[in-house]
C-alpha cells in the first residue's frame, strides 16, 4: 500500500477517529440491571470525545444486547446521539452487530442522518450504500468509511439442501472475503477520484462484527458463535491493504488480529462478565495527519508526569473538565491486570495524576489469567499502541474508568473470607462491589450460602453468584445447592436433555448439529422485521 510519504500530495488535515463496540445496553449480570453503569459509560464517553477533540465515532456493532430492547436502553441510545451530534464530533458511524436487530437500527437512519448519524443495520444490497465519503465542516473529503455490519449468514451465502457443516462455514467465509474484496474496491475509486480533485490522501476505513482467527475470549463474556459449525475464523490477510484502519467489533477483549497494529477489536467498554473483572477496557482513539500533542514514540517510565513530557502537553492535561476528573478517580482506585498489547499496556503508572498520552512498545500476546481478586490501586495513562510517521497516524488506547467493581474471589472459606477483606480494603468510601464467589475447598459446605452471607453482612459489596465446583457436595446436598437453568447455557440443557434420555453416543453428533441449526435461526432471527 503507498504511503504518505510516496505521494507528492499535501499532507490530509488532523483527522480524530474513536473506536468503539459491544456497549450491550441492556444486558443483566446475574439478573441485576446495569443502565447506571451504561449512562455512566456514555456520560465519560461524550467527555472524551469533547476532550480528545473527535471528528468521527465509530460504533462496531452490538449496541443493545438483545434485537427488542427496552425503552431505557433506547433512551440512552438516543439521548447519547442527540448529544454528541451538537459536540465537535461531525459523523457518528453504526453498524449492527449480531446482537443487534438490523432492521430496529435502520428504522430511524433517515432521521439520524440529518444529524450526521450513519446507520448500517442491514447489508445493502448495493455495496456502494456502505461505502461513505465523510466531510469535515468545511465540505472537504474527510475520509472514507467502508461500514461493513455483522454479515448473517444468509447475506453472504445461499444455502444448498444436504450441505454438511464445514462447507457451510467454508462458504460463509469465502462470501464475507468477496463481500470485503468489493466494498474495498469501491472504496479505492472513490479515494483515486477525491486524491485527483483535492491533492491530498483520503484514508480508508472499515468495519467490521465478526469473530477473527485466534482471538481472545474469556468464559462468561457472552460472546457467540457466529455461524453453524464455526470452523474456520476470519484472517487478518481477508483485509484489503487499502484499509488504513479496521475497527471491528464482536469480541470484548481488546486485542489486534493476526498481529496487524491497524486491525484491532476495541472491546467492549463495562466488563460483561466476571472473568473480566480486571480487565482494563477502552476505546480507541485513531489519529491521522500532523496530530497536536504529539509525543515521540518511545518507552515511558510509568512514573513520568505530563509536564516531564511536553510543556505544550501538560498544558492541555491540567485544566481536565470536572467530569474528566471524576473517571479520572474511578481509574485511579480500580483494579488493572494487562493483557500485553492486547490491552495496549505494558506498565502501570504509580503517580497521582492520569497522564494525557505516553508511549509503549510492542510486546508479545499473553493473557492474565488470575481474575480471583481485586489488584491495587493504580493509575491507568493513555497508551500510544501503534505509532506509523510513514503514513501519518497512530493509535491511542483510552482506558476506561470501572462504573461498577466487581471482583470473581475463589478458595476454601478461609481464603474466601481473606479475600474479601482485601477487595473491601481496595474500596473508597463512596463505593461497592459486585462479587462472584467460587468455593473450590476440599470440605464438603451443606450451608454453603449461609457462611458466605456471615461474611459479607454489612460490608460494602453484594454477592451475586456463588458457586460450588464440587459436582459430590452438589449431588449429596440437591436440597441445597440445585443446579438452575440461570447456570446453564442453551448448549448445556441439551447436554442434559440428552443424558437425561439415555440417547446413544452415535445419534448426538447429528442431534447437536440440528440443534445448533435451530439455536442458530432463533438468534437470527430479526423480530423487528416484518
Amino acid at each position: 500500500m503507498p504511503t504518505f510519504a510516496d505521494t507528492n500530495f499535501m499532507p490530509i488535515k488532523p483527522l480524530t477517529i474513536l473506536h468503539t463496540s459491544d456497549w450491550h445496553l441492556g444486558r443483566r449480570l446475574y439478573g441485576r440491571m446495569r443502565y447506571d453503569e451504561f449512562e455512566s459509560f456514555l456520560d465519560w464517553l461524550q467527555d472524551t470525545i469533547s476532550l480528545q477533540k473527535v471528528d468521527i465515532l465509530i460504533v462496531a456493532g452490538d449496541i443493545f444486547d438483545t434485537m427488542t430492547p427496552s425503552n431505557r436502553a433506547q433512551a440512552l441510545y438516543y439521548e447519547f446521539l442527540g448529544k454528541v451530534s451538537k459536540s465537535c464530533c461531525q459523523h457518528i458511524v453504526i453498524v449492527a452487530g449480531n446482537h443487534d436487530s438490523p432492521t430496529f437500527l435502520d428504522a430511524p437512519s433517515n432521521v439520524l442522518k440529518f444529524l450526521n448519524v450513519h446507520v448500517i443495520g442491514t447489508a445493502c444490497e448495493d455495496l456502494n450504500d456502505e461505502v461513505m465519503v465523510l466531510d469535515d465542516v468545511d465540505g472537504t473529503p474527510h475520509c472514507i468509511i467502508a461500514a461493513v455490519p455483522y454479515l448473517r449468514d444468509r447475506d453472504v451465502r445461499s444455502s444448498s439442501a444436504g450441505e454438511s457443516a464445514q462447507t457451510k462455514d467454508a462458504n460463509v467465509i469465502k462470501g464475507i472475503r468477496a463481500h470485503y474484496d468489493e466494498v474495498a474496491r469501491i472504496a479505492k475509486a472513490k479515494q483515486t477520484q477525491l486524491i485527483e480533485l483535492h491533492q491530498h490522501r483520503i484514508p480508508i476505513i472499515a468495519t467490521g462484527h465478526l469473530f477473527a482467527a485466534g482471538g481472545t475470549t474469556t468464559d462468561d463474556d457472552g460472546v457467540r458463535e457466529l455461524y453453524v459449525g464455526s470452523l474456520g475464523k476470519i484472517s487478518a490477510d481477508m483485509f484489503d491493504e487499502s484499509f488504513d484502519y479496521v475497527a471491528l467489533g464482536h469480541l470484548h477483549v481488546p486485542q489486534r488480529v493476526g498481529g496487524r497494529e491497524t486491525i484491532r477489536y476495541s472491546g467492549s467498554p463495562i466488563a460483561m462478565g466476571f472473568g473480566e473483572a480486571k480487565q482494563q477496557k477502552q476505546v480507541l482513539l485513531v489519529q491521522f495527519g500532523e496530530i497536536e500533542n504529539d509525543v515521540s514514540n518511545q518507552e515511558l517510565a510509568s512514573n513520568i508526569t505530563a509536564e516531564s513530557i511536553m510543556p505544550q502537553l501538560a498544558n492541555t492535561v491540567t485544566t481536565i473538565e470536572k467530569s474528566v476528573e471524576k473517571a479520572a478517580k474511578k481509574v485511579a482506585s480500580q483494579a488493572t491486570e494487562f493483557m500485553d498489547d492486547l490491552f495496549g499496556f505494558d506498565e502501570q503508572s504509580k503517580n497521582n495524576e492520569v497522564t494525557k498520552t505516553a508511549a509503549t512498545k510492542n510486546i508479545p500476546d499473553q493473557q492474565d489469567q488470575n481474575n480471583q481478586s481485586m489488584p491495587k490501586n493504580i493509575d491507568t495513562p493513555n497508551k500510544i499502541l501503534h505509532r506509523d510517521d510513514s503514513n501519518q497516524m497512530q493509535v491511542v488506547s483510552l482506558p476506561i474508568p470501572k462504573f461498577q467493581k466487581l471482583a470473581q474471589v475463589s478458595g476454601d472459606l478461609e481464603c474466601i473470607n481473606q479475600a474479601i477483606d482485601k477487595v473491601i480494603q481496595s474500596l473508597d468510601a463512596t463505593e461497592s462491589v459486585w462479587l462472584e464467589i467460587i468455593y473450590t475447598g476440599e470440605e464438603i459446605i451443606s450451608e454453603l450460602r449461609e457462611h458466605i452471607q456471615t461474611m459479607v453482612d454489612n460490608l460494602p459489596c453484594e454477592v451475586l453468584k456463588i458457586k460450588n465446583t464440587r459436582t459430590y457436595n452438589k449431588v449429596l446436598n440437591q436440597q441445597q445447592i440445585s443446579e438452575t437453568l440461570q447456570d446453564l447455557n442453551e448448549e448445556e440443557v441439551f447436554e442434559r436433555c440428552l443424558t437425561a434420555h439415555d440417547i446413544p453416543d452415535e445419534q448426538k453428533s447429528s442431534l447437536r448439529d440440528a440443534y445448533d441449526q435451530i439455536v442458530y435461526n432463533l438468534r437470527h432471527e430479526d423480530t423487528q422485521a416484518e
